[in-house]
């Protein structure tokens, strides 16, 4: 595509220079510029893509997007400046794959929790539906039959423009996405247009990022009332969880005349849940909705996720999909990777892995492994580096409400010293039901030791994840393998 039929779709840009070449790829990483290329350079909070300049022309990027011209730039490279790189990127993404959004009927779940098993749960229903379905998410992102590791919840908006496309390439006809709040900040999912936008709960989180907890909900927030509201070529449906506080306080924010469908448990929302069960085999519940009830089994356990379902169920009613499908959809879902999963073992103990890494997510795991009555209920825990140092002593609280054992351990340190973060932790415990073991396969180890019969251990804060993080090192570290080796290596119970 020539440069200023490109930019015929982008305003707010300024051209400088006669050369009008012919672009054949776009980036923002100047390694990856290579002949055709218009490199885009961004500001971001550690590196300033405009000192890369040099190297993308070296590359053979045969013209640049900045927000102040370089003095030392060949006349023979276009220049493109704009006020904000960032927000001019996504609009040029969206212009460079021809706006596959507008093609295929697109779902994105927000919040603090649940984000992760409701994209799971609600690709799955559209499966069934027989809505071949993408997936954009935390654990990893799928196009048809192929399936790539995750680099970002939700990845740059060109990244996300060129996944939606290769979707659609692949023969999907529907995509659901998790929408992070940093991606809504730095409008990555800018020029994405949404049939269901999906708010989960909000809980503190990402407070190193967001000021404080008002600013990470007006973030949240502005995916429904800034952009869902302000779609032209879709008029999408505001999914809202009824029961949460922001919840509530989004839904009075909301415009007059959005679309918004509502769900809960014992509330008047569209999409209510009653009678719930749950065991060892999973969930049910009685649905109430459009008029009708229906018997939903999950093959899921605890509350949380029967809000999860209950997010998808109404996201899937949102994009289509007939509600009597979705419910039987359901019955058949696939646990999803980290995420309260199972480490499978002949033992009369149990192993759980999960990804919970706030105190919310922890209560809500805890609480729904003790709803089981094991005879002890273990814990493994710790907090990432770099990261909201407030919720660490909230983990503890949340740590020694619910288990009987505690063990303290590192998780993805990154920059800081795992003991250091560990003392922090420590702040909130009041009881000494905790040890701390700095290592987390000692950690790990420790607590399948200490397990007896009828027992629960429960592994939190990575889940899927495949590697740990140190300030100078990624090392390859995987909960559910490092449990079933821990597992093997002790003796077997006689019966």
């Amino acid at each position: 595509m020539q440069l200023n039929r490109l930019l015929a779709r982008v305003s707010g840009v300024r051209f400088e220079g006669a050369a009008d070449p012919e672009i054949a790829s776009v980036c923002y990483d100047s390694r990856l510029a290579k002949p055709g290329s218009l490199f885009v350079a961004l500001r971001g909070e550690k590196h300033d893509g405009h000192r890369h300049v040099a190297q993308a022309v070296e590359r053979g990027a045969v013209a640049v997007l900045v927000e102040s011209a370089p003095p030392d730039l060949p006349a023979s490279i276009a220049c493109v400046v704009a006020g904000d790189t960032r927000s001019t990127l996504a609009d040029l993404a969206a212009a460079f794959f021809r706006q596959p959004s507008l093609k295929l009927k697109v779902a994105g779940v927000t919040g603090t929790n649940g984000k992760t098993t409701t994209t799971f749960l609600l690709k799955h229903i559209c499966e069934r539906a027989m809505l071949r379905c993408g997936l954009v998410g935390t654990v990893r992102y799928e196009i048809g039959d192929e399936s790539l590791p995750s680099a970002h919840t939700t990845p740059e908006a060109l990244d996300l423009q060129e996944l939606l496309a290769r979707m659609r390439g692949a023969g999907c006809r529907a995509a659901v996405m998790e929408v992070s709040s940093h991606a809504i900040a730095q409008q990555r999912v800018k020029n994405i247009e949404f049939d269901a936008a999906v708010f989960t709960n909000l809980t503190q989180d990402h407070l190193d990022f967001h000021r404080d907890l008002p600013s990470y909900f007006d973030a949240k927030a502005s995916l429904f009332t800034d952009h869902l509201f302000a779609q032209t070529k879709k008029r999408g449906v505001a999914v809202i969880n009824a029961d949460d506080r922001y919840g509530q306080e989004l839904l009075a924010r909301m415009p007059k005349a959005a679309t918004v469908l509502t769900y809960g448990v014992g509330t008047r929302a569209d999409f209510r849940a009653s009678n719930l069960k749950t065991d060892l085999a999973g969930t049910s519940y009685q649905l109430d909705a459009q008029d009708r009830s229906f018997l939903v089994r999950l093959p899921l356990i605890g509350k949380f996720n029967v809000y999860n379902s209950l997010a998808a169920l109404t996201a899937a009613s949102a994009l289509g999909v007939q509600l009597r499908t979705a419910v039987l959809a359901l019955a058949t879902a696939s646990a999803v990777p980290g995420r309260l999963e199972l480490v499978a073992a002949k033992r009369s103990y149990q192993v759980y892995v999960d990804y919970a890494h706030t105190d919310d997510a922890l209560h809500n795991v805890l609480r729904t492994l003790r709803d089981l009555h094991p005879h002890r209920l273990i814990v493994v825990f710790g907090c990432g580096g770099n990261r909201d140092k407030a919720k660490r002593p909230l983990m503890a609280q949340a740590a020694e409400q619910w288990s009987d054992h505690a063990i303290v351990t590192s998780d993805n340190p990154r920059g800081e010293d795992p003991a250091a973060i560990i003392h922090d932790i420590e702040k909130g415990f009041h009881k000494r039901n905790y040890e701390v073991v700095v290592d987390r396969r000692e950690a790990i180890t420790r607590a399948i030791g200490l397990a007896q019969s009828r027992d629960i251990v429960v592994i939190t804060g990575k889940g899927h994840e495949n590697y740990q993080q140190f300030a100078h090192e990624i090392v390859p570290f995987d909960d559910v393998l490092v449990a079933k080796a821990a597992i093997e290596a002790r003796p077997v119970e006689l019966a």
